[in-house]
C-alpha cells in the first residue's frame, strides 16, 4: 500500500476544521430560519435540562473514548502504549471529521499507526480489522433493533417525505445491503481466504473493459494478503476482547443521545429503544454522506427522525448531540496534531 504522506498531512492539517465547522453552522442557520418552531423562548430551554442525564451523557461520552483507547491497544497485542493509543484515537476521529465518511480515512489511519512505530503489515491489518468489526456492529444491531422497535424506527412527519422522495426505508435498506455485503466479503477475505479474494480481483479485471483497475485490483489482493498474514493466529481471547469492546464503545455512542434526549423529555423504556434504533439508521445514512464528518447531513436527519416525538426541544436536543459528538474531536485533534507531529517526525521510533 502506497501512503503518501503528503496526501495525509494535508488531510491532517488543522485548518480543515473550519469547512465542516462552516457547513454545520450553515445547516444550524437553515434549520433554524425554516422552522417556526425554533424561538428564543425555545432556546432557552437549554437551562432546563436535567443535572443527572446530562452528567450521564459526559460520563458515557468519556467511557465511550476509553473505550476507543482500550481497543486499539487490544487490536494492536499492546503494541501501542497507553499514551500512543490516545494520540491514535485523536487523531483517527479528527481525521474522520474532516473528511467525508464515504471517502473513508484507511491511508491516514495506516500513516498514523506506521508514525507510532508499527510496521506497514501490521498497521494495515489493525486499521482493516478495526474497520470490519465497526461495519459489523451495523450489520448485526440493524436487525435486532428494527425488531426491538417495533415498527417505530422510521419516522412519519411530512419533513422527510418531501424532501427524501417516501424513499428513506429504500435508501436505508440499499445502504444496508451494500454495507453488509461489503464487510461480509472483506471479513472472509481478511480471516479465512486471502488467496481467493485475490484470485477473485484479478479474474473480474481480466474482462476486458476492467483490465485499467487490474493493478489497483491486485494491489488490494496483496494488501488483504499481507493483513491476513498478521492476524493470523491470533487466539479466542483476543477477538472475544475486539468483539465485546467494539459492541460497548457503539452502544455507548449512542446511549450518549438517549441521555440528552433524557434531560429534556421524559421518555420511557420503549421509547428509548426507539431513540436508539433510530440512531442505527441514522448513522448508515451518514455513512454515505459526502460532506466532511456528516457535518450538515447529521444535523439535517437528526432535525428529521425526532422533530415529531421532540417537538420545541429538537433544536437544541440536536446542537448538544453535535457539540459532545463531533466538535470536540475536531478542535482537540486540531490542537495535539502539531504536539504529535513534533513527537514523531523529530524522535526516531522503532518498528514494532
Amino acid at each position: 500500500m502506497k501512503v503518501d504522506k503528503k496526501n495525509v498531512l494535508k488531510t491532517l492539517n488543522p485548518n480543515r476544521v473550519w469547512i465542516p465547522v462552516l457547513i454545520g453552522v450553515a445547516i444550524v442557520a437553515y434549520l433554524f430560519y425554516q422552522d417556526d418552531s425554533v424561538t428564543l423562548e425555545n432556546l432557552s430551554l437549554i437551562f432546563t435540562a436535567q443535572v443527572v442525564p446530562v452528567t450521564l451523557a459526559f460520563i458515557v461520552l468519556f467511557a465511550r473514548d476509553v473505550g476507543y483507547v482500550y481497543r486499539i491497544r487490544t487490536i494492536t497485542g499492546e503494541r501501542l502504549s497507553w499514551k500512543s493509543s490516545i494520540y491514535v484515537i485523536i487523531l483517527w476521529e479528527f481525521a474522520s471529521a474532516v473528511t467525508p465518511s464515504v471517502v473513508g480515512g484507511t491511508a491516514v489511519a495506516v500513516f498514523i499507526l506506521m508514525k507510532e512505530g508499527l510496521k506497514l503489515g501490521k498497521a494495515l491489518a489493525y486499521t482493516m480489522i478495526t474497520a470490519i468489526f465497526d461495519n459489523l456492529y451495523f450489520v448485526v444491531m440493524a436487525p435486532i433493533v428494527f425488531l426491538l422497535a417495533q415498527g417505530t424506527i422510521f419516522p412519519e412527519n411530512a419533513g422527510v417525505e418531501t424532501q427524501l422522495g417516501r424513499s428513506l426505508p429504500t435508501l436505508f435498506y440499499i445502504s444496508y445491503s451494500l454495507i453488509a455485503a461489503y464487510t461480509l466479503i472483506m471479513a472472509f477475505a481478511v480471516l479465512i481466504n486471502p488467496r481467493w479474494f485475490k484470485w477473485l480481483l484479478l479474474k473480474i479485471t481480466s474482462i476486458k473493459w476492467l483490465r485499467k483497475w487490474r493493478p489497483d485490483a491486485y494491489e488490494q489482493g496483496e494488501e488483504i494478503m499481507i493483513a491476513s498474514r498478521e492476524l493470523r493466529g491470533k487466539n479466542v481471547r483476543y477477538w472475544l476482547k475486539i468483539s465485546l469492546s467494539t459492541f460497548f464503545i457503539w452502544s455507548a455512542r449512542y446511549a450518549m443521545l438517549n441521555c440528552v434526549i433524557e434531560a429534556f423529555t421524559d421518555q420511557n423504556f420503549l421509547e428509548h429503544i426507539t431513540i436508539f434504533a433510530r440512531q442505527v439508521v441514522i448513522w448508515i445514512t451518514m455513512l454515505i454522506s459526502p460532506t466532511p464528518g456528516s457535518s450538515g447531513t447529521a444535523e439535517f436527519i437528526f432535525t428529521q427522525f425526532f422533530k415529531e416525538d421532540l417537538g420545541s426541544v429538537t433544536f437544541i436536543s440536536n446542537i448538544f448531540w453535535r457539540l459532545m459528538t463531533y466538535y470536540p474531536y475536531l478542535f482537540l485533534g486540531a490542537i495535539i496534531l502539531p504536539r504529535w507531529i513534533k513527537r514523531v517526525f523529530f524522535h526516531k521510533r522503532k518498528k514494532a
